[in-house]
C-alpha cells in the first residue's frame, strides 16, 4: 500500500432500542467452557481480531444498490474452535443483524461498538468446526484511520469499493478482523443489471436475472469470486460499477483479469500492459506466484486516495505508474501471502515492496538501489527537508502509533534495512534470502523477530547485530550508511 493520503454512521437496530442490551434469538445459553477474547491485543489496534476460534472460511453472499446505498448480507463462517467456547465475538461496524445461527440453531447476541457478540446455544468443544450465520443489512460505513485516511465502504461516482486495511471490512462484513487470522473466501454479490462486481480470486458464475415489469428496472446480475488460497479480511475487496474488463494470461499461464472505470481506460492502457513483464519479472526474483489468477482494478482517480494490494487484483485510484504497479504486485508476496501477525510488522510488508521497486529501477536503466540507498540517507531523495527527515521519526519495527504504520520509515527505511542485508550477504545469497523467506512462510504469518532469526539462520558467520541495532530497531539516523 503506498502511503495514505487524507480524503454518521448508521445506527443498529440494537443501539436504538438500547445501547448495550442484547438482540436475542431463542436458545440456551451453554454453561461450561470460557469466552473467547474481544480482541487478540495488537500493539496498535487492541479491540482487532477475537480470541477463542480459527476462521477457515468466509461465504459472503452481499447484494448492494448504489442508488439507495443499501447493502444486503448473508456471512456463514466456518471457524474451528481453540478452547471450549461458551461465546465468542465478530468484529462488525454499523449494519443491523437480523439474525444469527450457530451450527444451524438460533443463538443470542449483543452489539457494542465494534464487538457483535455471540453466544451459542450450547458450549463449542475444543477442535469442533462450527458454522456462524449472520443476516445482516443497512447503510455501511466509511471509517476514518488514525492516519487520516477513508476505508471501508466507499461510495463511487456510479457504485462502491470496499477496502479494508486496516480494519475497515467490518464495515461490510462480520469477521475476525486481524491479519492473524486468513481464511478462504466465497464473495457473491448482486448488483443492477449494467454493473459490474469485481472481488479477489476467480470469477466462477455471472448470471443475470431479468424481471417481469418490461422496463428492466428490476433486473440484477450475481457475480460469484472464489478465493482458494488464506487471505487476511483486510485484503478482500469488493468493487462496484462501471468496467472495462480484460482477460489475458501471462506466459506460464497465469490468469490475468483486470477491470478498468471507463474514464481511467486510456490512461491505464499502457502501464497495465506491463503487467505480464512485471509479474514475470517478480517471480525471477522473489520465487514462484503464490497465487492462482492476478491483475487489477482501477477506479476512477479521487475514489480513494489510496492504491492498496487487494489479494491478486490490487487496486488502484486512477491509473498507476510502473513503480506503483511493481510495488502492489510485490506484495502479493510479501504482504498477502507471506502476512505479518501484528500490525507493528508492517515493515515486512512495505520495506519489501519498496525495496521492490528500487529493484526494478535498477533492472531497468534507472538509479541503483545503492544509488537509492545513498539519496534517502543524504537527504537529497525529496525536493524538501520534512520529507528527507521524517525517514528517521522512528525505527521501521517500532512506529509509534496506529496513526504511522504507513509513514516513510516503514517504507523507505525499511527497505534500507533490506539494502543493509543485501550488502552484507552479497547478491546470489540475498536473493536465496527473499525467496527463502517468501517460499518459508507461503500463505502464513511472520514477526520481525522471525525474519531476523531467519536471516541469521540463512547466512552463518555473518554479523547482523548492527543493522538490527540501529536501521531496524534504533532511533534516529545512523551514524554510518
Amino acid at each position: 500500500m503506498p502511503r495514505s493520503v487524507p480524503l454518521v454512521p448508521a445506527l443498529t437496530a440494537c443501539a436504538l432500542a438500547l445501547a448495550l442490551t442484547a438482540c436475542t434469538g431463542s436458545g440456551a445459553q451453554g454453561t461450561s467452557g470460557a469466552p473467547g477474547a474481544s480482541g487478540v491485543g495488537d500493539p496498535y489496534f487492541p479491540n482487532a481480531g477475537n480470541g477463542g476460534y480459527d476462521v477457515t472460511h468466509y461465504a459472503l453472499t452481499l447484494a448492494y444498490t448504489p442508488d439507495t446505498h443499501r447493502l444486503t448480507g448473508t456471512a456463514e463462517i466456518t471457524a474451528r474452535a481453540t478452547h471450549d467456547l461458551s461465546a465468542f465475538d465478530l468484529d462488525l461496524k454499523g449494519m443491523q443483524v437480523k439474525s444469527l445461527t450457530v451450527a444451524g440453531r438460533k443463538a443470542r447476541w449483543t452489539r457494542k461498538g465494534q464487538e457483535l457478540t455471540v453466544r451459542p446455544p450450547a458450549t463449542l468443544p475444543e477442535g469442533e468446526t462450527f458454522r456462524t450465520t449472520v443476516r445482516y443489512s443497512g447503510t455501511p460505513e466509511t471509517i476514518t484511520d488514525p492516519d487520516g485516511s477513508e476505508e471501508g465502504w466507499l461510495r463511487t461516482a456510479d457504485g462502491a469499493l470496499a477496502l479494508g486495511e486496516p480494519t475497515g471490512s467490518m464495515a461490510w462484513f462480520p469477521s475476525d478482523n486481524h491479519p492473524s487470522d486468513k481464511a478462504t473466501y466465497d464473495i457473491t454479490i448482486t448488483v443492477p443489471k449494467g454493473l459490474q462486481a469485481v472481488s479477489n480470486g476467480e470469477l466462477r458464475t455471472e448470471t443475470t436475472t431479468e424481471t417481469t415489469t418490461g422496463d428492466g428496472s428490476g433486473a440484477t446480475t450475481t457475480y460469484s469470486w472464489r478465493t482458494t488460497h488464506p487471505m487476511a479480511t483486510y485484503l478482500a475487496t469488493v468493487a462496484i460499477g462501471h468496467y472495462d474488463i480484460t482477460r489475458t494470461t501471462t506466459k506460464n499461464g497465469l490468469p490475468v483479469y483486470t477491470a478498468v472505470d471507463p474514464h481511467e481506460a486510456a490512461a491505464s492502457r499502457k502501464v497495465l500492459a506491463r503487467l505480464p513483464e512485471i509479474m514475470e519479472w517478480e517471480e525471477y526474483n522473489f520465487g514462484s506466484y503464490p497465487f492462482s489468477s492476478t491483475g487489477a482494478i482501477v477506479d476512477r482517480r479521487g475514489d480513494a486516495g489510496y492504491a492498496l494490494e487487494t489479494q491478486t487484483r490490487p487496486f488502484f485510484p486512477g491509473a498507476p505508474d510502473t513503480a506503483t504497479l511493481v510495488h502492489e504486485l510485490a506484495h502479493q508476496w510479501y504482504g498477502d501471502s507471506v502476512t505479518p501477525k501484528t500490525w507493528r510488522d508492517m515493515w515486512l510488508n512495505e520495506g519489501f515492496a519498496t525495496y521492490a521497486e528500487w529493484l526494478w529501477d535498477e533492472d531497468h536503466d534507472g538509479d541503483t538501489a545503492q544509488e537509492t540507498f545513498d539519496a534517502l540517507y543524504k537527504g537529497d531523495y525529496y525536493d524538501n527537508k520534512a520529507d528527507s527527515e521524517a525517514i528517521w521519526a522512528f525505527p521501521p519495527a517500532k512506529p509509534t502509533s496506529a496513526a504511522h504504520i504507513s509513514d516513510s520509515p516503514v517504507y523507505e527505511r525499511g527497505a534500507m534495512v533490506l539494502h543493509k542485508i543485501r550488502r552484507t550477504v552479497g547478491d546470489a545469497r540475498f536473493y536465496d534470502i527473499i525467496q527463502g523467506w517468501a517460499a518459508a512462510h507461503r500463505y502464513g504469518n511472520a514477526d520481525t523477530a522471525d525474519f531476523t532469526a531467519y536471516v541469521e539462520k540463512m547466512a552463518p558467520g555473518k554479523d547482523f547485530g548492527g543493522i538490527w541495532k540501529d536501521w531496524l530497531y534504533g532511533d534516529g539516523k545512523p551514524a554510518r550508511p
